[in-house]
């Protein structure tokens, strides 16, 4: 047993890092503590070809069960649950290839730009970086830069019904995001970045035919701390969801969003703007098309 813990754990961490060496103990040490659940997620991996060859790709779900992750005050049991639940959707819904590509390093472009190709598109993918707030994730890249990206995983709600959990939304880290912000929302048509990036993921729960789209609040953020070392950005989810068109459930953890924008109407657009809303929805309009399009290639 300990053989095999410490055989994953140095999968999971590199041990020549100080600070990896650290959690490496630390893993360890919290996977012996709780076996049975460990040893039951390592033998739902073993339940056929597709999962093996995914978790030989990613182990990471086992360190995702035993730390804090995915939202405020998660239970080991739960996040065990999101796991099995994410992966067995996954493998229901898309093509062994890409239930297997996307669960680690391997992006699949979903949008790009007409004007600016590949210099600006958004890819579906799971990096190791974002395992603590989610299991898959959309990202807006400029310039093969990260920009914007939303982190999720996919489980039921209290219902049953298949639903897309927001465990963060992060913004960019560069240099000069400013000045690609502005360029960014230019060509948008006035459309800010940050409601761009979550159209998208919209776009993408209708294309895996999912009923709802929840989203932490500050108060269910896994780390209930916003200000981050490595990108000093405040984030008021509340505020942006409710602007989005988001509401709060009882479990104050999560707002849900709709699973379609809502829109305005050209009546409602005042005169002088009308050009320009007539652009945005015309854009939007694309990203819906090329964002379904590509998405039915990597479907069953």
């Amino acid at each position: 047993m300990i053989t095999d813990l410490i055989h994953l754990g140095k999968k999971i961490y590199n041990t020549d890092n100080l600070r990896e060496a650290h959690r490496f103990v630390v893993f360890v040490v919290r996977a012996i503590l709780h076996y049975p659940a460990i040893a039951e997620l390592m033998k739902y991996f073993e339940k056929d070809e597709l999962h093996r060859r995914i978790f030989a790709r990613n182990p990471f779900p086992v360190e995702q069960i035993t730390r804090a992750f995915f939202y405020k005050g998660s239970t080991l049991d739960e996040r065990s649950r999101i796991v099995r639940s994410h992966y067995d959707y996954l493998q229901s819904i898309l093509q062994d290839k890409w239930a297997e590509e996307l669960s680690l390093d391997q992006g699949y472009t979903i949008w790009q730009s007409e004007d600016m190709g590949e210099d600006w598109l958004a890819e579906l993918r799971f990096e190791t970086g974002q395992r603590k707030e989610g299991l898959l994730s959309v990202e807006m890249k400029w310039q093969q830069q990260h920009l914007y990206q939303i982190m999720f995983w996919i489980s039921p709600d209290q219902n049953g019904e298949m639903s897309m959990w927001i465990g963060a939304l992060q913004g960019p880290n560069m240099e000069n995001a400013r000045d690609v912000v502005k360029e960014v929302t230019k060509l948008s048509h006035r459309y800010r970045t940050k409601n761009l990036i979550l159209y998208m993921v919209m776009a993408v729960a209708r294309s895996l035919q999912l009923k709802h789209i929840y989203a932490v609040s500050n108060e269910g953020y896994y780390a209930n701390n916003h200000v981050r070392r490595d990108r000093k950005l405040k984030t008021d989810f509340g505020a942006f969801w409710v602007e989005a068109g988001g509401h709060e459930t009882e479990d104050k953890r999560f707002y849900e969003l709709p699973l379609v924008e809502p829109r305005k109407t050209m009546e409602e657009v005042p005169t002088r703007k009308r050009a320009v809303y007539r652009k945005r929805f015309e854009f939007q309009d694309d990203v819906d098309r090329q964002i379904e399009l590509r998405m039915q290639e990597i479907l069953k």
